[in-house]
């Protein structure tokens, strides 16, 4: 049983690419916050992706999955670059992510998709169409497409033939329901279920028992929507949705679609929870375009951490504090290259946009 009195534990992945650099100012966040006393934390670092295959030749660390399972929480910044895309499938970076996210069963991932009023004129959508937008996407993370069976390449006849499985079991289903539901009731009770039941069997199934499970909520609203139409409700209506609950090539596909919506993929930061230890991290990806250039959005792998906050180690209190800091940078007009706007703002860059926001929580 652990010591409820004790420091709470994080692992901190940097990762690949603008991993390191988006990560900096997490770190003076998490150092201010203990210097302050406002949460008693300890930390530990440790290598994933393209850096732990460079360093040990697999992605995936043994010793990196025993710092995760002493851990109450797992901060990951990105993984992958191009120069791992010769690597046979299993050593690629993408399956450490895969990896530790079924190792620690991290099933539900959540993905806020919420417009900070100040970066309207970020989005490539009209002010009117997205202001006020707050939604969030649950994309169920350890099963579907990505980990059915059987899956590889065959050659039948001399022809070569890739296979993948789409498949879900009625559990997987039922589990993910239910924290779309749980979650539903705390925002604005309503659950889009998003799946494509007119061509895919697993989508019959889908419905199916999500439709059952919302028989125990009957405070929430739910309605079905196929995947097609979602994303082009998302750009045409995007206001409509609250809560999206949906399998996990959908979810990955429409999340980055969401994140559009709040003006930058810079933007949206993740939870991945279920199992015991959480996993949070930002959607953006390694950006290798970007590393090293003092130019990466770190407000994603930010909100990412208030995230960890909320869910993880239940301090409503930090996790709002943090997003007010990051609301009060835009409101005084800083902003990185990909939210910049023309005329009043103030574009800097991926160390100067962090110390911008870890001013502002020192004075909250």
């Amino acid at each position: 049983m652990k010591d409820a009195n004790r420091p709470r534990r994080l692992l901190l992945l940097p990762g690949d690419g603008i991993g390191p650099e988006v990560f900096r100012p997490v770190l003076e966040m998490l150092e201010l916050i203990v210097d302050k006393k406002w949460a008693s934390l300890e930390w530990e670092t440790a290598l994933i992706g393209g850096s732990a295959t460079d360093a040990t030749g697999v992605p995936l660390p043994k010793e990196t999955l025993e710092k995760a399972d002493r851990s109450d929480a797992v901060l990951l910044g990105a993984v992958g670059g191009p120069k791992y895309d010769t690597l046979a499938y299993e050593l690629r970076p993408e399956r450490a992510l895969l990896g530790i996210r079924e190792h620690l069963g991290a099933y539900a991932n959540l993905r806020p998709a919420r417009l900070f009023q100040e970066l309207a004129d970020a989005s490539t959508l009209k002010p009117e169409v997205i202001s006020g937008l707050d939604l969030v996407v649950v994309r169920e993370l350890t099963g579907g497409i990505y980990f059915g069976k059987p899956r590889g390449i065959v050659v039948e006849n001399g022809i070569r033939r890739g296979i993948n499985t789409e498949t879900y079991s009625e559990p997987e289903i039922e589990r993910i329901a239910r924290v779309a539901f749980d979650l539903a009731r705390k925002r604005r009770k309503k659950v889009t279920s998003v799946d494509k039941a007119n061509v895919l069997e697993s989508s019959v199934l889908w419905r199916e028992i999500v439709s059952r499970v919302h028989k125990e909520y009957s405070d929430v609203a739910l309605d079905h929507m196929y995947v097609d139409n979602a994303a082009m409700q998302l750009v045409r209506n995007p206001k409509q949705f609250d809560v999206l609950v949906t399998g996990n090539i959908f979810g990955d596909i429409l999340s980055d679609e969401a994140a559009q919506l709040t003006g930058s993929i810079g933007m949206l930061a993740s939870a991945s929870i279920g199992g015991k230890i959480g996993l949070y991290e930002p959607i953006h990806g390694s950006a290798p375009d970007l590393a090293g250039k003092n130019l990466a959005n770190p407000l994603a792998m930010i909100l990412s951490l208030a995230l960890l906050f909320r869910y993880s180690l239940d301090r409503e209190d930090l996790a709002k504090r943090i997003e007010s800091a990051v609301q009060g940078v835009l409101k005084d007009g800083i902003r990185t290259p990909d939210i910049s706007a023309y005329g009043w703002t103030k574009v800097v860059g991926t160390r100067e946009m962090g110390e911008h926001v870890i001013q502002k929580l020192l004075a909250s």
